[in-house]
């Protein structure tokens, strides 16, 4: 997408920036629960394989904390005052996120009780890591 590819482009003087992109794990439209749990659990391993043990992470999920750009941008500035450089934002696949990923979360963070496509949330995560960059440098940033 255009969009991510623009603020990765921004991102690049200020912090080392990748995206990881596990694919959905194939399941038929209707499943059980016990079978939802499964699809989940084989898509958080593959997820989990992609976060380094060092990384403080940070799950998308609708129940997770509703921060401001200035509290991200916060967030950010004290992981980096405390020596965090590596800090993994994860978004779930379209059944969302296993337990195994939510536990090894160190904070959920929610942008709405909205359901977005990950290509959407996903630019919606990457203005808002530029902007809590330029918020933290003290630059201006046009709206």
């Amino acid at each position: 997408m255009q969009g991510i590819a623009e603020y990765s482009k921004r991102l690049a003087p200020y912090v080392k920036f990748q995206v990881s992109e596990v694919p959905d794990e194939q399941a038929p439209e209707k499943m059980s629960d016990a079978e939802l749990e499964q699809v989940k659990d084989r898509e958080g391993e593959r997820i989990l394989g992609h976060i380094k043990p060092d990384a403080h992470v940070v799950a998308l999920a609708i129940d997770g904390q509703l921060w401001s750009s200035e509290d991200l941008a916060s967030q950010l500035d004290r992981l980096a005052t405390y020596g965090t450089s590596n800090v993994a934002f994860v978004i779930g696949g379209s059944n969302g996120l296993s337990d195994a990923v939510l536990r090894r979360a160190n904070s959920k963070l929610s942008f709405g009780r909205m359901t977005l496509p990950h290509q959407l949330m996903r630019l919606v995560l990457v203005e808002q890591i530029y902007r809590a960059v330029k918020i933290n440098r003290g630059e201006p940033y046009h709206k």
